[in-house]
Protein backbone atom coordinates (compact mmCIF):
# COMPACT_ATOMS: atom_id res chain seq x y z
CA UNK A 1 0.00 0.00 0.00
CA UNK A 2 1.28 3.30 -0.84
CA UNK A 3 0.90 6.44 1.42
CA UNK A 4 -1.69 8.77 1.04
CA UNK A 5 -2.40 11.71 2.81
CA UNK A 6 -5.54 14.21 2.84
CA UNK A 7 -5.03 17.23 0.96
CA UNK A 8 -7.33 20.02 1.76
CA UNK A 9 -6.78 21.42 -0.74
CA UNK A 10 -8.45 18.95 -3.29
CA UNK A 11 -10.69 18.20 -0.20
CA UNK A 12 -9.33 14.48 -0.36
CA UNK A 13 -6.65 11.15 -0.36
CA UNK A 14 -3.60 11.18 -2.00
CA UNK A 15 -1.33 8.95 -3.00
CA UNK A 16 1.54 10.94 -1.63
CA UNK A 17 4.33 11.74 -4.64
CA UNK A 18 7.03 13.54 -3.49
CA UNK A 19 8.74 16.50 -5.79
CA UNK A 20 12.31 15.11 -5.88
CA UNK A 21 12.07 11.67 -4.19
CA UNK A 22 13.03 10.72 -1.71
CA UNK A 23 13.66 13.82 -0.72
CA UNK A 24 10.95 15.25 1.06
CA UNK A 25 9.89 19.45 2.35
CA UNK A 26 7.69 20.09 5.16
CA UNK A 27 6.74 23.44 6.35
CA UNK A 28 4.64 23.80 9.44
CA UNK A 29 3.46 26.95 11.03
CA UNK A 30 4.72 27.41 14.64
CA UNK A 31 3.40 29.59 17.32
CA UNK A 32 3.20 33.19 17.43
CA UNK A 33 5.81 33.39 21.05
CA UNK A 34 3.72 35.99 23.13
CA UNK A 35 2.25 33.97 25.83
CA UNK A 36 2.35 30.19 27.14
CA UNK A 37 1.21 27.50 24.85
CA UNK A 38 -1.75 25.56 25.33
CA UNK A 39 -2.95 22.22 24.71
CA UNK A 40 -4.00 22.81 21.03
CA UNK A 41 -0.74 24.30 20.55
CA UNK A 42 0.58 20.31 21.81
CA UNK A 43 -1.68 18.33 19.34
CA UNK A 44 -0.53 20.55 16.45
CA UNK A 45 3.26 19.73 16.60
CA UNK A 46 2.39 16.29 17.96
CA UNK A 47 0.42 15.74 14.94
CA UNK A 48 3.50 16.82 12.73
CA UNK A 49 6.12 15.34 14.75
CA UNK A 50 4.04 12.05 13.84
CA UNK A 51 3.99 12.67 10.40
CA UNK A 52 7.96 13.81 10.58
CA UNK A 53 8.59 10.16 12.19
CA UNK A 54 6.72 8.88 10.32
CA UNK A 55 8.24 9.56 6.81
CA UNK A 56 11.56 9.26 8.18
CA UNK A 57 11.11 5.77 8.89
CA UNK A 58 8.96 5.60 5.27
CA UNK A 59 12.82 5.96 3.89
CA UNK A 60 12.33 9.86 2.88
CA UNK A 61 15.06 12.46 3.45
CA UNK A 62 12.84 15.11 5.68
CA UNK A 63 14.03 18.52 5.65
CA UNK A 64 11.26 19.92 8.18
CA UNK A 65 10.85 23.81 8.70
CA UNK A 66 8.82 24.64 11.74
CA UNK A 67 9.02 28.76 11.88
CA UNK A 68 8.27 31.38 15.36
CA UNK A 69 6.21 33.96 14.67
CA UNK A 70 8.13 36.49 16.76
CA UNK A 71 6.76 40.34 15.47
CA UNK A 72 3.40 40.57 15.72
CA UNK A 73 0.76 42.75 16.88
CA UNK A 74 -0.11 40.49 20.43
CA UNK A 75 3.52 40.31 21.11
CA UNK A 76 3.68 44.29 21.02
CA UNK A 77 1.40 44.18 23.21
CA UNK A 78 2.66 42.41 25.44
CA UNK A 79 5.98 43.90 25.27
CA UNK A 80 4.02 47.04 26.25
CA UNK A 81 2.18 45.90 29.23
CA UNK A 82 5.06 44.21 30.43
CA UNK A 83 7.66 47.55 29.38
CA UNK A 84 10.24 45.75 27.91
CA UNK A 85 11.54 45.16 24.04
CA UNK A 86 9.43 42.60 21.53
CA UNK A 87 12.45 40.49 20.97
CA UNK A 88 12.60 39.88 24.99
CA UNK A 89 8.74 38.68 24.77
CA UNK A 90 9.69 36.26 21.71
CA UNK A 91 12.84 35.14 23.15
CA UNK A 92 11.39 34.26 26.33
CA UNK A 93 8.29 32.15 25.33
CA UNK A 94 10.22 30.53 22.29
CA UNK A 95 12.55 29.08 25.38
CA UNK A 96 9.03 28.19 27.30
CA UNK A 97 7.75 26.64 23.85
CA UNK A 98 11.00 24.11 23.48
CA UNK A 99 11.18 23.31 27.23
CA UNK A 100 6.94 22.04 26.76
CA UNK A 101 7.56 20.73 23.40
CA UNK A 102 10.48 18.99 24.86
CA UNK A 103 8.74 17.59 27.78
CA UNK A 104 6.25 15.93 25.43
CA UNK A 105 8.86 14.15 23.41
CA UNK A 106 8.68 16.18 20.06
CA UNK A 107 11.96 15.68 17.63
CA UNK A 108 13.38 19.04 16.82
CA UNK A 109 12.51 20.11 13.11
CA UNK A 110 15.39 20.54 10.93
CA UNK A 111 15.37 24.28 10.87
CA UNK A 112 12.96 26.68 13.16
CA UNK A 113 13.51 30.32 11.30
CA UNK A 114 12.03 33.09 13.25
CA UNK A 115 10.27 35.68 11.22
CA UNK A 116 12.70 38.46 12.51
CA UNK A 117 15.51 36.90 10.44
CA UNK A 118 14.10 36.96 7.17
CA UNK A 119 13.36 40.55 6.08
CA UNK A 120 15.04 40.70 2.81
CA UNK A 121 13.49 37.21 1.61
CA UNK A 122 9.73 39.06 2.68
CA UNK A 123 10.40 42.60 0.84
CA UNK A 124 11.59 40.36 -2.12
CA UNK A 125 8.81 38.83 -2.77
CA UNK A 126 6.53 42.00 -2.04
CA UNK A 127 8.56 44.07 -4.75
CA UNK A 128 7.66 41.36 -7.00
CA UNK A 129 4.31 41.67 -6.11
CA UNK A 130 3.88 45.10 -7.06
CA UNK A 131 5.85 44.67 -10.38
CA UNK A 132 3.21 42.24 -11.72
CA UNK A 133 0.49 44.69 -10.15
CA UNK A 134 -1.01 42.03 -7.28
CA UNK A 135 -0.23 44.31 -4.88
CA UNK A 136 -0.03 47.89 -4.20
CA UNK A 137 1.95 50.51 -1.69
CA UNK A 138 -0.34 53.35 0.07
CA UNK A 139 0.74 55.60 2.97
CA UNK A 140 3.77 53.10 3.37
CA UNK A 141 2.11 50.16 4.19
CA UNK A 142 1.83 47.46 0.75
CA UNK A 143 -1.35 45.40 0.54
CA UNK A 144 -2.35 42.23 -2.04
CA UNK A 145 -4.92 42.71 -4.14
CA UNK A 146 -7.20 39.75 -3.07
CA UNK A 147 -9.47 40.60 -6.36
CA UNK A 148 -5.89 39.93 -8.36
CA UNK A 149 -5.63 36.55 -8.03
CA UNK A 150 -8.98 34.62 -9.24
CA UNK A 151 -8.36 31.07 -7.28
CA UNK A 152 -8.52 33.26 -3.85
CA UNK A 153 -10.75 30.99 -1.70
CA UNK A 154 -10.00 27.20 -3.43
CA UNK A 155 -8.02 26.03 0.00
CA UNK A 156 -10.49 27.50 1.99
CA UNK A 157 -13.95 26.63 -0.43
CA UNK A 158 -14.79 30.03 -0.31
CA UNK A 159 -16.43 32.27 -2.93
CA UNK A 160 -14.60 35.78 -3.06
CA UNK A 161 -17.78 37.47 -3.42
CA UNK A 162 -19.06 36.11 -0.35
CA UNK A 163 -15.93 36.79 1.82
CA UNK A 164 -15.23 39.06 4.48
CA UNK A 165 -11.92 40.22 6.06
CA UNK A 166 -10.94 37.20 8.53
CA UNK A 167 -9.14 37.39 11.54
CA UNK A 168 -6.29 39.28 11.61
CA UNK A 169 -6.50 41.32 8.26
CA UNK A 170 -6.34 44.58 9.54
CA UNK A 171 -9.73 46.56 8.48
CA UNK A 172 -8.26 50.10 6.64
CA UNK A 173 -10.29 52.94 5.08
CA UNK A 174 -7.44 52.97 2.63
CA UNK A 175 -7.35 49.53 1.17
CA UNK A 176 -8.46 49.31 -2.24
CA UNK A 177 -10.78 46.42 -1.35
CA UNK A 178 -11.97 45.26 2.91
CA UNK A 179 -10.38 41.80 1.49
CA UNK A 180 -6.81 43.00 0.70
CA UNK A 181 -4.64 42.04 3.01
CA UNK A 182 -1.20 43.91 4.38
CA UNK A 183 1.91 42.25 3.27
CA UNK A 184 3.90 45.27 4.73
CA UNK A 185 2.95 47.51 7.34
CA UNK A 186 3.56 51.00 8.24
CA UNK A 187 5.55 52.10 11.13
CA UNK A 188 3.82 53.47 14.28
CA UNK A 189 5.72 54.67 17.48
CA UNK A 190 7.05 52.03 19.50
CA UNK A 191 6.74 49.12 16.96
CA UNK A 192 10.18 47.35 15.65
CA UNK A 193 11.03 48.74 12.30
CA UNK A 194 12.97 47.82 9.68
CA UNK A 195 14.05 49.38 6.58
CA UNK A 196 11.47 48.94 3.07
CA UNK A 197 11.33 50.68 -0.20
CA UNK A 198 8.16 52.22 1.26
CA UNK A 199 9.75 53.44 4.29
CA UNK A 200 10.44 52.15 7.71
CA UNK A 201 7.30 49.53 8.96
CA UNK A 202 7.31 45.82 9.54
CA UNK A 203 5.71 42.52 7.80
CA UNK A 204 2.30 41.50 7.99
CA UNK A 205 1.73 38.32 9.12
CA UNK A 206 0.94 36.36 6.05
CA UNK A 207 4.47 37.05 4.10
CA UNK A 208 6.90 35.63 7.00
CA UNK A 209 5.85 31.83 5.70
CA UNK A 210 5.81 32.30 2.02
CA UNK A 211 9.64 33.99 2.11
CA UNK A 212 10.84 31.26 4.87
CA UNK A 213 8.88 28.09 3.27
CA UNK A 214 10.60 29.51 -0.17
CA UNK A 215 13.92 30.21 1.26
CA UNK A 216 14.21 26.64 2.88
CA UNK A 217 12.26 24.15 0.45
CA UNK A 218 11.73 26.19 -2.66
CA UNK A 219 9.46 28.12 -5.14
CA UNK A 220 7.35 24.66 -4.43
CA UNK A 221 7.33 22.12 -2.25
CA UNK A 222 5.74 19.09 -0.87
CA UNK A 223 3.56 19.22 2.30
CA UNK A 224 2.77 22.86 4.00
CA UNK A 225 0.69 21.99 7.90
CA UNK A 226 -0.97 23.85 10.69
CA UNK A 227 -4.50 24.04 12.67
CA UNK A 228 -7.67 24.31 10.32
CA UNK A 229 -8.13 27.46 12.04
CA UNK A 230 -4.99 28.48 9.48
CA UNK A 231 -7.05 27.34 6.48
CA UNK A 232 -8.39 30.94 6.28
CA UNK A 233 -7.41 33.66 5.76
CA UNK A 234 -3.62 32.99 6.59
CA UNK A 235 -2.99 29.76 4.34
CA UNK A 236 -5.44 31.25 1.91
CA UNK A 237 -3.01 34.26 1.60
CA UNK A 238 0.33 32.43 1.61
CA UNK A 239 -1.47 30.52 -1.57
CA UNK A 240 -2.29 33.68 -3.24
CA UNK A 241 0.82 36.00 -2.68
CA UNK A 242 3.04 32.97 -3.37
CA UNK A 243 1.44 31.57 -6.35
CA UNK A 244 1.26 35.34 -7.80
CA UNK A 245 5.02 35.96 -6.95
CA UNK A 246 6.36 32.60 -8.57
CA UNK A 247 3.85 31.58 -11.04
CA UNK A 248 3.64 28.51 -9.55
CA UNK A 249 1.54 26.55 -6.33
CA UNK A 250 3.72 26.58 -3.50
CA UNK A 251 2.38 23.23 -1.97
CA UNK A 252 1.58 20.20 -3.82
CA UNK A 253 -0.49 18.64 -0.32
CA UNK A 254 -2.24 20.68 2.41
CA UNK A 255 -2.31 19.00 5.76
CA UNK A 256 -4.76 20.11 9.01
CA UNK A 257 -5.04 18.80 12.00
CA UNK A 258 -8.47 18.72 14.05
CA UNK A 259 -9.64 20.92 17.37
CA UNK A 260 -8.93 20.31 20.93
CA UNK A 261 -11.96 20.21 23.20
CA UNK A 262 -12.70 20.51 27.05
CA UNK A 263 -14.77 17.88 28.30
CA UNK A 264 -16.97 18.35 25.04
CA UNK A 265 -16.64 22.13 24.90
CA UNK A 266 -14.86 24.16 22.57
CA UNK A 267 -11.68 25.13 24.68
CA UNK A 268 -11.56 29.28 25.43
CA UNK A 269 -10.58 31.37 27.72
CA UNK A 270 -13.93 32.98 28.18
CA UNK A 271 -15.54 30.16 29.12
CA UNK A 272 -12.64 29.05 31.51
CA UNK A 273 -11.79 26.09 30.06
CA UNK A 274 -8.19 27.32 28.99
CA UNK A 275 -5.30 25.41 30.06
CA UNK A 276 -1.72 25.99 29.20
CA UNK A 277 0.54 22.81 28.56
CA UNK A 278 2.75 23.89 31.76
CA UNK A 279 -0.91 23.65 33.67
CA UNK A 280 -1.46 19.91 32.40
CA UNK A 281 1.89 18.66 32.92
CA UNK A 282 1.53 18.96 36.51
CA UNK A 283 -1.57 17.34 36.87
CA UNK A 284 -0.49 14.59 34.21
CA UNK A 285 2.61 12.59 32.94
CA UNK A 286 4.03 13.95 29.61
CA UNK A 287 3.99 10.42 27.66
CA UNK A 288 0.15 10.13 28.63
CA UNK A 289 -0.81 13.30 27.33
CA UNK A 290 0.95 12.51 24.07
CA UNK A 291 -0.67 9.16 23.79
CA UNK A 292 -4.43 10.51 24.12
CA UNK A 293 -3.32 13.04 21.37
CA UNK A 294 -2.69 9.93 19.21
CA UNK A 295 -6.20 8.20 19.98
CA UNK A 296 -8.06 10.18 17.60
CA UNK A 297 -7.46 10.58 13.61
CA UNK A 298 -5.11 13.86 13.45
CA UNK A 299 -8.31 16.15 11.38
CA UNK A 300 -10.67 14.56 13.47
CA UNK A 301 -11.46 17.17 16.96
CA UNK A 302 -9.78 15.06 20.47
CA UNK A 303 -12.09 15.23 23.75
CA UNK A 304 -9.45 16.29 26.29
CA UNK A 305 -11.08 14.73 29.79
CA UNK A 306 -8.91 13.66 32.94
CA UNK A 307 -10.45 10.59 32.43
CA UNK A 308 -9.25 10.37 29.03
CA UNK A 309 -5.30 11.31 30.49
CA UNK A 310 -5.68 8.68 32.91
CA UNK A 311 -6.76 5.62 31.15
CA UNK A 312 -3.69 6.77 28.37
CA UNK A 313 -1.54 6.57 31.63
CA UNK A 314 -2.81 2.93 32.15
CA UNK A 315 -2.42 1.72 29.03
CA UNK A 316 1.11 3.35 28.75
CA UNK A 317 2.10 1.50 31.89
CA UNK A 318 0.41 -1.84 30.53
CA UNK A 319 2.94 -1.37 27.51
CA UNK A 320 6.10 -0.34 29.85
CA UNK A 321 5.17 -3.64 32.32
CA UNK A 322 5.53 -5.85 29.03
CA UNK A 323 8.70 -3.92 27.96
CA UNK A 324 10.61 -4.43 31.11
CA UNK A 325 10.01 -8.07 30.65
CA UNK A 326 11.61 -7.75 27.19
CA UNK A 327 14.33 -5.61 28.85
CA UNK A 328 15.20 -8.66 31.25
CA UNK A 329 14.94 -11.31 28.25
CA UNK A 330 17.69 -9.36 26.31
CA UNK A 331 15.29 -6.80 24.03
CA UNK A 332 17.00 -3.50 24.01
CA UNK A 333 16.19 -2.07 20.40
CA UNK A 334 13.72 -3.17 17.69
CA UNK A 335 16.38 -5.32 15.53
CA UNK A 336 14.04 -8.86 16.21
CA UNK A 337 10.95 -7.14 14.99
CA UNK A 338 8.01 -8.88 13.26
CA UNK A 339 8.13 -8.24 9.75
CA UNK A 340 4.50 -9.02 9.69
CA UNK A 341 3.30 -6.78 12.45
CA UNK A 342 5.43 -3.81 11.01
CA UNK A 343 3.83 -4.38 7.60
CA UNK A 344 0.04 -3.92 9.63
CA UNK A 345 1.70 -0.85 11.15
CA UNK A 346 2.35 0.81 7.43
CA UNK A 347 -0.84 -0.43 6.02
CA UNK A 348 -2.99 1.96 9.18
CA UNK A 349 -0.20 4.38 9.14
CA UNK A 350 -0.05 4.72 5.22
CA UNK A 351 -3.97 5.34 5.43
CA UNK A 352 -3.62 9.15 6.35
CA UNK A 353 -1.75 8.86 9.38
CA UNK A 354 -4.05 6.72 11.30
CA UNK A 355 -2.28 6.72 14.80
CA UNK A 356 -6.05 5.71 16.53
CA UNK A 357 -5.89 2.41 14.29
CA UNK A 358 -1.92 1.92 15.09
CA UNK A 359 -2.38 2.15 18.83
CA UNK A 360 -5.19 0.21 18.44
CA UNK A 361 -2.92 -2.89 16.67
CA UNK A 362 -0.52 -2.40 19.47
CA UNK A 363 -2.94 -2.74 22.19
CA UNK A 364 -4.01 -5.94 20.49
CA UNK A 365 -0.59 -7.15 20.17
CA UNK A 366 -0.20 -6.47 24.17
CA UNK A 367 -3.07 -8.38 25.52
CA UNK A 368 -1.47 -11.19 23.17
CA UNK A 369 2.06 -10.83 24.30
CA UNK A 370 0.91 -10.85 27.77
CA UNK A 371 -1.37 -14.15 27.65
CA UNK A 372 1.55 -15.73 25.71
CA UNK A 373 4.02 -14.04 28.89
CA UNK A 374 1.76 -16.09 31.38
CA UNK A 375 1.33 -19.31 29.60
CA UNK A 376 5.25 -19.57 29.74
CA UNK A 377 5.62 -18.89 33.68
CA UNK A 378 3.59 -22.31 33.52
CA UNK A 379 6.14 -23.93 30.66
CA UNK A 380 8.86 -25.62 31.75
CA UNK A 381 12.09 -23.55 30.18
CA UNK A 382 13.96 -25.91 28.29
CA UNK A 383 10.57 -27.08 26.50
CA UNK A 384 10.21 -26.86 23.03
CA UNK A 385 6.82 -25.14 23.51
CA UNK A 386 8.72 -22.72 25.87
CA UNK A 387 11.79 -21.78 23.73
CA UNK A 388 9.00 -21.16 20.67
CA UNK A 389 7.33 -19.06 23.02
CA UNK A 390 10.07 -16.56 24.01
CA UNK A 391 11.27 -16.17 20.56
CA UNK A 392 7.42 -15.18 19.51
CA UNK A 393 7.49 -13.04 22.86
CA UNK A 394 11.17 -11.28 21.67
CA UNK A 395 9.87 -10.33 18.59
CA UNK A 396 6.35 -8.96 19.59
CA UNK A 397 8.40 -7.20 22.48
CA UNK A 398 10.75 -6.17 19.89
CA UNK A 399 7.62 -4.77 17.46
CA UNK A 400 6.32 -2.66 19.89
CA UNK A 401 9.24 -0.99 21.14
CA UNK A 402 10.20 0.33 17.72
CA UNK A 403 6.61 1.04 16.24
CA UNK A 404 6.12 2.82 19.42
CA UNK A 405 8.90 4.87 18.55
CA UNK A 406 7.98 5.85 15.29
CA UNK A 407 4.85 7.45 17.37
CA UNK A 408 7.31 9.16 20.14
CA UNK A 409 6.22 6.76 22.56
CA UNK A 410 8.35 3.83 24.67
CA UNK A 411 11.44 5.84 25.05
CA UNK A 412 11.76 5.78 28.94
CA UNK A 413 13.49 3.33 30.72
CA UNK A 414 10.47 0.50 32.13
CA UNK A 415 11.44 0.22 35.25
CA UNK A 416 11.74 3.81 36.37
CA UNK A 417 8.31 4.35 34.58
CA UNK A 418 6.72 1.28 36.71
CA UNK A 419 8.06 2.26 39.82
CA UNK A 420 7.03 6.27 39.34
CA UNK A 421 2.82 4.58 38.05
CA UNK A 422 3.31 2.63 41.49
CA UNK A 423 4.22 5.41 43.45
CA UNK A 424 0.88 7.49 41.86
CA UNK A 425 -1.04 4.71 42.59
CA UNK A 426 0.00 4.40 46.43
CA UNK A 427 -0.95 8.26 46.41
CA UNK A 428 -4.67 7.80 44.65
CA UNK A 429 -5.25 5.17 47.31
CA UNK A 430 -4.40 7.31 50.18
CA UNK A 431 -1.64 4.71 51.40
CA UNK A 432 2.28 5.59 51.73
CA UNK A 433 5.16 3.65 51.19
CA UNK A 434 5.63 3.20 54.99
CA UNK A 435 2.34 2.16 55.39
CA UNK A 436 2.42 -0.26 52.61
CA UNK A 437 5.38 -1.99 54.04
CA UNK A 438 3.57 -2.15 57.09
CA UNK A 439 0.45 -4.26 55.62
CA UNK A 440 2.72 -6.48 54.04
CA UNK A 441 4.33 -7.48 57.02
CA UNK A 442 1.16 -8.04 59.16
CA UNK A 443 0.09 -9.96 56.33
CA UNK A 444 3.09 -11.85 57.04
CA UNK A 445 3.22 -12.35 60.62
CA UNK A 446 -0.67 -13.29 60.03
CA UNK A 447 0.38 -16.19 58.11
CA UNK A 448 3.37 -17.38 60.24
CA UNK A 449 1.05 -17.43 63.11
CA UNK A 450 -1.44 -19.78 60.83
CA UNK A 451 -3.70 -16.91 60.94
CA UNK A 452 -4.79 -17.43 57.11
CA UNK A 453 -8.33 -16.06 57.66
CA UNK A 454 -6.75 -12.70 58.41
CA UNK A 455 -3.64 -12.73 56.00
CA UNK A 456 -6.56 -13.61 53.19
CA UNK A 457 -8.20 -10.62 54.24
CA UNK A 458 -5.31 -8.03 54.13
CA UNK A 459 -4.54 -9.11 50.71
CA UNK A 460 -8.27 -9.25 49.76
CA UNK A 461 -8.46 -5.58 50.74
CA UNK A 462 -5.18 -4.54 48.58
CA UNK A 463 -6.38 -6.05 45.86
CA UNK A 464 -9.10 -3.99 45.95
CA UNK A 465 -6.95 -1.20 45.96
CA UNK A 466 -5.37 -2.08 43.06
CA UNK A 467 -2.45 -3.30 44.86
CA UNK A 468 -1.48 -6.99 43.90
CA UNK A 469 0.61 -9.23 46.14
CA UNK A 470 2.82 -12.03 44.93
CA UNK A 471 4.49 -14.37 47.15
CA UNK A 472 7.80 -15.88 45.16
CA UNK A 473 11.04 -17.51 46.68
CA UNK A 474 12.60 -14.04 47.00
CA UNK A 475 9.45 -12.94 49.30
CA UNK A 476 6.50 -11.06 48.39
CA UNK A 477 6.39 -8.37 45.67
CA UNK A 478 3.89 -6.31 44.83
CA UNK A 479 2.58 -4.81 42.08
CA UNK A 480 -0.35 -2.64 40.61
CA UNK A 481 -3.40 -3.35 38.68
CA UNK A 482 -3.66 -1.23 35.55
CA UNK A 483 -7.27 -1.64 35.38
Amino acid sequence: MSLKIYNTLTGGKEVFAPINPPKVGMYVCGVTVYDLCHIGHARSTIVFDIIYRYLKFSGYDVTYVRNFTDVDDKIINRANELGIKSSEVAARYIDEFNTDMGALGLARPDVEPRATGHIPEMLEIIESLIEKGKAYELNGSVYFSVRSFPEYGALSKRNIDDLRSGARVDVDDTKKDPLDFALWKASKPGEPEWESPWGMGRPGWHIECSAMGRKYLGVTFDIHGGGKDLVFPHHENEIAQSHASSGSAPVKVWVHNGFVNINSEKMSKSLGNFSTIKDILKQYHPEAVRYFLLTSHYRSPIDFSPQAITDAHKNLARFYDLLSTGLELGVTDGSNADPSMVEKFRELMDDDFNTATALSLLLTELKKLNHMRDDMAKMKKKSDDYKNSKEKLLAGIASIKTLGGVLGLFGLEPGEFIEEFKSEKLKEIGMSADQLDATIKARAEARKEKDFKLADTIRAGLDDKGIKLSDTPEGVKWSVSFD
